[in-house]
């Protein structure tokens, strides 16, 4: 019984030495990336035990670097050289940042002032893709709400031809859209003002595939005999703007950046990359609603399945008329579930897979908040 005791009381010790001993190897990983972001030099055991309190010596500290590379984490460019981080290894450090760090009470104001002097929505991103590159100094990629993620705020119908009225559409993401109605005769300016009214008390809020249907409904109501033909035209415009899944468009800003940071023979594919807007659409989307609990998605590398991507690294967040309501402090600190949150577009970083991970997901995240706060006001006031 005792030499039994005695052998499980061996095996729990082994087991608690080799838990600490692992952890101590992924503080010992932690430590390599932060310094290799901050120095692009391979890192030696010499400069951890410096630089880094693990509390153990150079030489035990060497050996943890090797079982990394064994495991894959790390690789030693050079024979006599320290060791960089792996894909591997970045996906590591970045799924294990417990909380993305808020930016600086003046960074945050400095972002509210640079954005509060947006006088329109494209306004509005085209200064977020300069900020966020200027913050990051690296590439970044803003998309405009897409018209199928959008819900109806207002509509005007305007005489422009004998038979033709043009339907300015504005939505709560502070997109307008205008499409032509051909009918067979105008009606009255009554008629169409009638129309007009009832649409936008009854389709307000819908979604475009929703407003679609009940405009129908609308048509197919007494009192709306004169316009049935201008109600049918505008359904069929609503239904035709709810398919568009696409987003209206790309605003991008510090491809210079680039050129510090990347070797000549990666340039090329990446600026072929970042011509490649679906592509990037895409992968950025799906980035932004795959995300983590800070509502920030990472791919690193190969990850991003793109060929030009291989030796950069993709943040992405989603922005939205939720994510606003969510907390009245833009940049806390704090998480939600993806239920409060219905992304309507994408705000992104791209740089090299050696990129202050923490830095650029705050900034993205502090950028997608604050476009979220954006659309907001601007459905409010289209309302």
């Amino acid at each position: 019984m005792y030499a039994c005791a005695t052998q499980i009381t061996y095996i729990w010790n082994a087991h608690k030495e080799a838990r600490m001993t692992q952890s101590r190897r992924m503080l010992v990983l932690r430590a390599v990336v932060e310094d290799y972001i901050r120095s692009q030099e391979p890192v030696g055991s010499t400069s951890l035990t410096k630089q880094h309190d693990l509390g153990v010596s150079s030489a035990t500290i060497r050996n943890d670097m090797a079982a990394l590379e064994d495991e894959g984490y790390l690789i030693q460019p050079h024979t006599s050289a320290g060791r960089v981080p792996t894909e591997k290894g970045y996906r590591y450090f970045v799924d294990r940042l417990a909380t993305v760090m808020p930016l600086s009470e003046a960074q945050r104001r400095g972002i509210n002032s640079f954005l509060e002097g947006s006088v329109s929505l494209k306004d509005a991103l085209q200064r977020a893709a300069r900020l966020l590159s200027e913050i990051t100094g690296q590439v970044a990629i803003v998309a405009s709400p897409s018209l199928a993620k959008a819900t109806m705020r207002h509509v005007e119908m305007v005489p422009v031809a004998m038979n033709t009225l043009l339907a300015v559409v504005i939505t709560d993401t502070g997109r307008v859209a205008q499409h032509g109605l051909v009918v067979p005769s105008m009606p009255s300016a009554d008629d169409i003002n009638h129309l007009s009214s009832t649409v936008n008390e009854q389709c307000g809020g819908l979604s475009l595939a929703k407003a679609g249907e009940k405009v129908r409904s609308i048509a197919e109501t007494a009192g709306f005999e004169e316009v049935k033909a201008v109600a049918k035209a505008l359904a069929d415009a609503f239904e035709s703007m709810a398919l568009d899944e696409r987003a209206n468009e790309l605003y991008m800003s510090g491809a210079s950046h680039l050129a510090h940071s990347r070797s000549l023979a990666d340039l090329a594919p990446l600026f072929d990359a970042l011509e490649e807007q679906v592509v990037l659409m895409k992968l950025m989307s799906n980035l932004s609603e795959e995300t983590n609990a800070s509502g920030v998605g990472v791919a690193i590398g190969s990850e991003s399945h793109t060929p030009g991507l291989l030796h950069a690294s993709v943040v992405s967040s989603g922005y939205g008329r939720k994510a606003a309501s969510r907390d009245s402090n833009l940049d806390d600190g704090s998480t939600t579930s993806p239920s409060d949150n219905e992304p309507v577009a994408f705000v992104g970083s791209i740089g090299p897979t050696h990129m202050d991970y923490a830095a650029t997901m705050a900034a993205v995240r502090a950028v997608a908040r604050y476009l979220s706060a954006f659309i907001s006001e601007s459905g409010t006031d289209a309302s």
